[in-house]
């Protein structure tokens, strides 16, 4: 699909001008800087992905609506069950809330998700043919998705670098790598902060190591002993942890 650039992004650098925003001014120093930490975390990170268990988009998007407030391993352990009662987008359309929420009860929120899984399916059989669509206009009118759920879908299933998933980890090591001032910036905030300093070809690859760092080494208090290469490197905060 063609992208024109929108107006509001049309003083970005070459190559971000599609994007429906305006991103912050950033320095080149900024950006070396920037690419410094993304070398190390590839360096450290070589096979970071999602942990979302899946076999195709419409179970990304269903795994990723139910991670929220969730974690990973508690969805993947219910969606086995899950995917294999309903095959099809259109399974869950022909569907209900109710008959959906004994496979996800193991997993907060289950009931509003329920829906969330219901009506978005739908709308993928109702307006996109039932395949999910791989734009982030589109997959935003769907129940249940925003920008953080749609970047998931569109790095993982279609390559797709529209935005830099942003989740706690990666809002916490924003805040110790000195990228953003305030330890609870807006998330909006860090994303597009995050999209003017890293090359767009590495936003999904980014991503994924910044969860594992966050996840597996430079973790929330009080278990992170800020002691990796990166953390002594680039942990400009670490000392002052998010939570």
């Amino acid at each position: 699909m063609s992208r024109t650039p929108h107006p509001r992004g049309k003083d970005n650098p070459v190559g971000l001008r599609d994007l429906p925003f305006a991103l912050p001014k950033v320095s080149s120093e900024e950006r070396a800087h920037a690419l410094k930490i993304a070398n190390a975390l590839r360096k450290h990170y070589p096979d970071s992905h999602c942990e979302l268990t899946f076999s195709n988009p419409h179970e990304l998007l269903i795994a990723t609506i139910l991670s929220a407030q969730s974690t990973d391993a508690g969805v993947n352990k219910a969606t086995p069950g899950l995917f294999k009662a309903f095959r099809s987008p259109a399974d869950y359309a022909k569907s209900s809330p109710e008959k959906i929420q004994p496979y996800i009860k193991t997993i907060g929120l289950f009931r509003n998700k329920s829906k969330s899984i219901h009506e978005a399916m739908k709308r993928v059989v109702e307006h996109y043919g039932g395949q999910v669509p791989n734009t982030m206009e589109d997959l935003l009118t769907l129940r249940g998705v925003a920008r953080k759920t749609a970047n998931v879908v569109l790095g993982n299933c279609f390559d797709i670098q529209d935005g830099i998933t942003v989740d706690t980890h990666v809002q916490r090591l924003s805040w110790r790598w000195g990228i953003v001032d305030e330890p609870k910036s807006n998330t909006a905030m860090i994303e597009k902060k995050l999209m003017a300093l890293f090359p767009r070809k590495r936003w999904t690859e980014l991503g994924h190591a910044m969860v594992f760092h966050g996840r597996y080494s430079c973790t929330a208090r009080p278990n992170c002993k800020h002691d990796h290469p990166i953390c002594k490197k680039f942990g400009v905060n670490c000392d002052k942890p998010l939570r």
